[in-house]
């Protein structure tokens, strides 16, 4: 299974919180996000991890170069890094994709908490749809809202996505977690919100229901971000309550 992580943030908002350090090597009970998202991902059968981060935070490539030497040195995973700065997520993507092949991969943004358990859960959810070729994409969702601006996600009675709105004018029950399964078809998509001039990961979900594929939404008890120092608090406190 491959794996993208997208870790392109500055973190602005942190560091004018006081937070010392970028986001990705902020740490959650001990281990950096990024360190976390490795882990994780090497649990669940990951053949090579791809990564971008952007090239004013140089303590996060030197960071990840470190990584990825251990990792090869140990022959446990594949992990690619990609230093560039992008306007948006989307461009972060765009400039993963090109290693992603024609290969099923799941994508993150590195500051997405949620329970181990229930990523397993899901991963072995989406390898199953995409062999039975069911769907195009499966969309990790949950209830619980702690965004500032979250993506609602308007699903039917089997959890079909039919929508990604900014408001939740059409009473959505569930938000954007961050974390996609996808195909290469997802790729195709990509491209021409790229052609377009689009940027935002929100326009480029849109796009891949307007290309008519097929999503799924999965739903997770709880996915938090870590946009603000209170966040880390946060997401300290969730994840020992799973460990209780």
């Amino acid at each position: 299974m491959k794996y993208a992580i997208i870790a392109a943030g500055e973190g602005s908002r942190l560091a004018a919180e006081g937070v010392d350090v970028p986001k990705p090597l902020v740490k959650i009970n001990g281990e950096c996000l990024i360190d976390r998202l490795v882990r994780i991902f090497m649990d669940n059968h990951a053949a090579e991890i791809v990564v971008i981060c952007n090239h004013l935070t140089e303590l996060v490539a030197k960071h990840l170069e470190h990584l990825q030497h251990r990792l090869a040195a140990e022959r446990k995973v594949c992990l690619r890094l990609l230093v560039k700065t992008t306007p948006s997520s989307m461009h972060s993507f765009y400039e993963i994709s090109k290693w992603m092949g024609k290969e099923p991969f799941v994508l993150s943004t590195v500051d997405t908490i949620f329970r181990e358990e229930e990523f397993t859960a899901y991963v072995q959810s989406f390898i199953d749809a995409v062999t039975r070729q069911s769907m195009d994409g499966l969309m990790g969702v949950t209830d619980y809202v702690d965004d500032e601006k979250p993506l609602y996600v308007k699903t039917d009675g089997t959890l079909g996505i039919t929508g990604f709105y900014d408001t939740n004018e059409n009473h959505c029950r569930y938000v954007s977690g961050g974390i996609y399964g996808l195909t290469s078809k997802a790729v195709m998509t990509l491209n021409g919100c790229m052609e377009r001039g689009e940027s935002r990961m929100r326009n480029f979900q849109r796009a891949l229901i307007r290309d008519g594929q097929v999503l799924k939404a999965y739903p997770f008890t709880k996915v938090l971000d870590i946009d603000h120092a209170v966040d880390i608090i946060k997401a300290e406190m969730f994840l020992k309550e799973q460990n209780l």
